[in-house]
């Protein structure tokens, strides 16, 4: 038997994957909407127009939220997920909560990637409760900016680098029988 050669993932992505309402977890209109937004740019800075981010977040009050519904958006139930394809100019966002863990669970799929990639962008907060973060101290110094949001007018902004300088960190996950990321770490 031989092996099937490896297949990159994309650029097909805005084909079928984004849907309406995908990346509104809650309307923006919601009283405690917040907007997590950015850029998924590759190794040398350029936009990556045809990306693909998916959201997995705990609800503010930190559990993992198991309702149905992200697909067909009904306007006030929470799921805890969303998708959002990239502009021409390599621009996502996202309308939803803030989550009770200190962080959101991205995946990012894009041209050129044999598989999707995982990260995490983490709420502004002081030192100390980023400090206390097993993931963030397990990191080098050096490279723990590359997981932090930055607040800014519209809400939050996480840029996402492919690689290259500032390259964001991403993790390997075990492959296990739910495809969830743990939001309780």
């Amino acid at each position: 038997m031989n092996a099937t050669p490896g297949q990159t993932v994309g650029p097909f992505f805005h084909l079928g994957l984004p849907y309406t309402g995908g990346n509104e977890l809650v309307p923006a209109t919601h009283r405690d909407a917040v907007r997590l937004h950015g850029r998924v740019l590759d190794g040398a800075g350029d936009p990556v127009p045809d990306a693909l981010i998916e959201l997995w977040q705990a609800a503010p009050d930190g559990r993992v939220p198991r309702e149905p519904g992200s697909l067909r958006r009904d306007g006030w139930t929470f799921t805890g997920w969303g998708r959002a394809g990239t502009d021409p100019a390599g621009r996502y966002w996202f309308s939803t909560l803030r989550p009770g863990a200190p962080f959101f669970a991205l995946t990012v799929f894009a041209r050129g990637l044999t598989d999707r990639l995982f990260t995490r962008a983490y709420l502004p907060a002081a030192p100390d409760v980023l400090a206390a973060d097993p993931l963030l101290a397990s990191l080098p110094p050096q490279r723990r900016h590359t997981l932090l949001a930055v607040p800014d007018e519209p809400g939050l902004r996480f840029d996402v680098r492919l690689q290259g300088e500032d390259e964001t960190v991403f993790l390997e996950l075990a492959r296990r029988a739910s495809s969830l990321p743990d939001l309780r770490r």
